[in-house]
């Protein structure tokens, strides 16, 4: 398992990530929130000289190879502190406006990760499964953020090297195996630094922000217009924060809150997971097949812990090399939290495991990882961990601090917890200092902008959105009483009207307004 704050708009069907909490030290070069704010001019001003040839770029755009779409290359200054320096390419994809109806600029969605593609979201999901009337009347835009994807991506580990780091047994027992977990943690950073230490120091959430705008002014936008789920939240927040004048029309789904810690943020989501295994089970129990019996949600607990022990100590064959130990099995179980469409797939590989056939929940744990069917890894986990380890300061930072946290996860989540405060170790071995802190985000002077929680999201949860919500100063609250990560698009009439309208209109919805 490596949820190290990782949240995903869809572990199984479009993926996207989430965001891994993470931790680092303070202190580096890059450049602060205020900083970045005095060397891009105030929001709405024009910028500094040194920035008017990246705001002023004309983006040449090209086929994609995928029907409907353009692609260009964007570039953007390496470090934001030193503009005359080195550029970054950074990969935007379109698809334009398809009418009819009055064209509203260009509308720039992420999905999430860090890490997440935003150009592999458009290209297979938003530009073509968007509401028709937000497609016929935005331009639908996506830049993969820096060192993310296609826009000179981190790399970290060999396909090898990931799978043994995937496999790494994330509740150690003894010192032996806490040295092994600590030293995976290590050689995964120190992969990194070696195979991408020039971009690393320059991956944060404020970056990437900025990058945005310099997008906004190439697309030739006054305003930007931006749906952004999970981490993407936290990204159209930052840039709020950073542009609040520049500010359209924002949608904030699966909100982040970013005034809370690396360790809160992490002990959060360990009780999401456990209040979303929780309607799982009940959901299972109900079931003469459910494998983890058919008697209540507490003995389904029980016995999904009681599988992961026995995993532990003997892990089951997958008809390949690699065996389903503990990691990769709550892997698997977490990734399909995500989407209650995927509860029935989750049951049957569970009863599969149980089985001795380790097969089928090893695939729920590809598919969050981005494993290929060759072994190679997406680089989604290594920009997720790049970009967190710049945004926060560590969670943990020795083994010790882990062991003591251990009550509060566990009882945070009897399931999940241990697995969760162990995984929340990874950035306190990270070679890049951490540039950014917990604050709170207000963004004075913004236009109406909505939030969007889900009451029993998993990877952010709800009460992430109200307190985002309740930051900013001109956001309003849109809940939908319900399963699974993120709303819009997924099912329900409410959210996706509310949502349309305030799109297309301007119209906001109701301040607290429940869906169900």
């Amino acid at each position: 398992m490596d949820t190290r704050r990782l949240f995903r708009t869809s572990a199984l069907a479009l993926a996207t990530a989430g965001l891994l909490i993470s931790g680092c030290t303070e202190g580096s070069s890059s450049p602060s929130v205020s900083a970045t704010n005095s060397a891009a001019g105030d929001a709405g001003s024009t910028p500094d000289a040194a920035l008017k040839p990246y705001y002023a770029q004309q983006l040449k755009w090209r086929s994609c190879g995928v029907p409907g779409f353009d692609c260009a290359t964007m570039k953007a200054p390496l470090d934001y502190a030193k503009p005359d320096g080195e550029s970054i390419k950074l990969a935007v994809a379109r698809k334009k406006a398809t009418g009819p109806g009055k064209r509203l600029g260009s509308l720039l969605v992420n999905p999430g990760g860090p890490g997440g593609s935003a150009v592999g979201y458009l290209q297979g999901y938003a530009g073509v499964g968007y509401p028709a009337p937000v497609r016929a009347r935005y331009d639908m835009v996506a830049v993969d953020p820096r060192g993310v994807a296609r826009s000179e991506p981190v790399e970290c580990l060999s396909g090898k090297e990931m799978d043994a780091y995937t496999q790494v047994d994330l509740t150690p027992d003894s010192a032996a195996e806490t040295t092994r977990l600590t030293k995976s943690l290590k050689d995964f950073a120190a992969g990194c630094k070696r195979r991408s230490g020039e971009v690393l120091p320059h991956v944060s959430t404020v970056e990437a922000a900025r990058d945005m705008d310099i997008l906004r002014a190439a697309l030739g936008d006054e305003k930007l217009n931006y749906v952004g789920a999970s981490y993407g939240t936290f990204l159209g927040a930052t840039y709020a924060e950073l542009f609040p004048a520049r500010v359209g029309r924002l949608v904030l789904d699966g909100a982040m809150d970013p005034s809370l810690s690396s360790r809160r943020m992490n002990r959060d989501q360990t009780a999401g997971f456990e209040t979303a295994f929780q309607s799982f089970a009940a959901e299972c129990v109900k079931h003469k097949d459910c494998p983890l019996g058919t008697t209540s949600a507490a003995d389904a607990s029980k016995r999904l812990k009681a599988f992961f022990s026995a995993l532990d100590a003997r892990p089951v064959p997958t008809g390949e090399s690699r065996k389903l130990g503990e990691s990769l099995a709550t892997t698997g179980v977490i990734a399909a939290m995500y989407d209650e469409a995927a509860w029935p797939q989750l049951r049957q590989a569970l009863a599969s495991a149980m089985a001795s056939d380790g097969a089928p929940l090893l695939a729920l744990a590809d598919s969050y990882y981005e494993r290929g069917a060759d072994g190679s890894y997406a680089n989604l986990m290594y920009a997720n961990a790049a970009v967190n380890c710049l945004d926060l300061p560590p969670a943990f930072t020795a083994p010790s601090a882990v062991q003591s946290s251990l009550p509060e996860f566990e009882k945070a989540s009897p399931v999940f917890g241990r697995g969760f405060a162990w995984a929340s170790l990874n950035c306190g071995y990270w070679p890049t200092p951490a540039t950014g802190a917990p604050h709170r985000i207000e963004a004075k002077g913004a236009a109406p902008i909505v939030v969007v929680g889900t009451t029993r999201d998993p990877a952010t949860p709800y009460k992430w959105a109200q307190g985002l919500a309740e930051q900013l100063s001109s956001a309003t609250l849109l809940t939908y009483e319900g399963d699974g990560h993120t709303a819009y698009g997924r099912g329900s009439d409410c959210i996706d009207t509310a949502i349309n309208a305030y799109l297309l209109e301007g119209t906001v919805p109701p301040d607290n307004k429940v869906c169900r």
